[in-house]
């Protein structure tokens, strides 16, 4: 892992689930910003209410905020379209999709996943062939899910109609969390959190052709904590600096990834998963596709 993924630093505090996508030529990153009346919300959000939005990491300019009152947001880019999944709040039944062709005018939310029976949080979508996957997370109910959390997926042909995919699980009888989701020449690779509070937390992987019979790789883990994280790739307030150079780190999660001029753009979430987290961007030097074959060689 460390000859593979170099971390590059901290680019902000509070943040969590992010994504990097590249959208008209420019890297951008896709945040989900928590309210400040949830003790694990975002510093600088003065709104009142959750909301999402995208950064240009080269210039840090912010898009307008949107998705006002959603929540664990996931970013994804199909030809014109930027399509956002999320979920009704934390541990809620509701997933959702909203849509822009210019990050400006979104669609309204609707609802393309429920079940009274569920309790929701985070989403990861990939095309696979002719059709789209994408992987929800559950905490519940109990009868499925197990050990809290366990993943489960849906297609659609169209990105519009989303189906349960019957049969296809991961994680039951473990902790598996912040999932990310991709698919190259017959495999899905997914990226999961695996851990504890007293062991600490990293990022794994495992592939399946069915999503159904999973294969764990055997150079996992894919990413995990070091004092790295601590480096500082934007300035930083001085009490902001003692707060990055002093807080517990027993975590690296969240990793999402994509393409952009010649290498692999990575963000993921460092801390103590307890409110203390950081975001953090990181680079490798081979394609998306070569780096999830990579931990199956």
């Amino acid at each position: 892992m460390d000859k593979l993924i170099k971390k590059l630093g901290t680019v902000d505090c509070d943040i969590v689930e992010a994504n990097p996508v590249v959208w008209q030529g420019k890297l951008l990153r896709f945040e989900y910003i928590r309210s400040r009346t949830d003790k694990k919300g975002y510093y600088n959000n003065r709104t009142g209410n959750s909301y999402f939005r995208f950064v240009d990491q080269e210039s840090g300019e912010y898009s307008l905020p949107f998705g006002h009152g959603l929540h664990m947001g996931n970013a994804f880019v199909h030809e014109d379209k930027m399509i956002v999944t999320a979920v009704e709040d934390w541990g809620k039944s509701r997933f959702y999709q909203l849509e822009s062709t210019d990050l400006v005018n979104w669609s309204s939310p609707r609802v393309i996943l429920e079940n009274p029976a569920w309790q929701g949080y985070n989403t990861s979508v990939c095309k696979a062939g002719d059709r789209f996957v994408m992987v929800f997370e559950l905490g519940a109910p109990a009868e499925i899910v197990k050990e809290p959390f366990t993943m489960f997926f849906a297609e659609s042909t169209d990105l519009i109609n989303w189906q349960v995919i019957d049969g296809a699980v991961f994680g039951q009888d473990f902790y598996t969390g912040a999932p990310m989701l991709r698919y190259f020449d017959g495999f899905f690779y997914f990226f999961y959190l695996d851990g504890s509070y007293e062991k600490g937390f990293s990022t794994f992987v495992v592939r399946s052709k069915d999503l159904k019979n999973w294969e764990s790789s055997p150079k996992n883990p894919v990413l995990t904590y070091d004092e790295d994280d601590r480096k500082m790739l934007v300035p930083f307030p001085q009490e902001f600096k003692r707060y990055i150079a002093e807080a517990e780190n027993i975590n690296a999660s969240d990793m999402d990834m994509c393409e952009y001029n010649g290498k692999l753009e990575l963000i993921y979430s460092w801390g103590n998963q307890r409110g203390t987290e950081f975001l953090a961007r990181a680079q490798a030097d081979l394609t998306e596709k070569d780096f999830c074959e990579y931990f199956f060689k």
